[in-house]
């Protein structure tokens, strides 16, 4: 009887695990810019800028706090998928001890 609950708990928690590590993916997207693109798109903005009225230093600023934001979102996200990676490698060898623990003896 014990057997059949822990065969339910680890169906039901297989389940879970499955639809939690199943990666999400934007649909769509398909080209992403990154630090290169955003330096290339401020020098340009700075060398075609009027020198008579110059853009205001907030706006500079709001633009570069919004790259900074979107560089440690994207580094934080691959922190994320490391750590994903090795829950799923301990997860596995978990199901291993357990399957070997399991096993019926020869």
């Amino acid at each position: 009887m014990t057997t059949t609950t822990t065969t339910t708990v680890n169906s039901a928690a297989q389940t879970t695990l499955d639809r939690l590590n199943t990666p999400s993916r934007l649909k769509g997207a398909t080209q992403s810019l990154g630090q290169a693109d955003f330096l290339k798109l401020l020098t340009t903005q700075l060398s075609n800028q009027d020198p008579l009225a110059p853009t205001d230093n907030q706006a500079m600023l709001a633009q570069m706090a919004q790259f900074s934001a979107l560089a440690a979102t994207t580094e934080s996200g691959a922190t994320l998928e490391e750590i994903s990676a090795k829950l799923d490698r301990l997860i596995s060898a978990q199901e291993a001890t357990v399957r070997a623990v399991n096993a019926p003896a020869p």
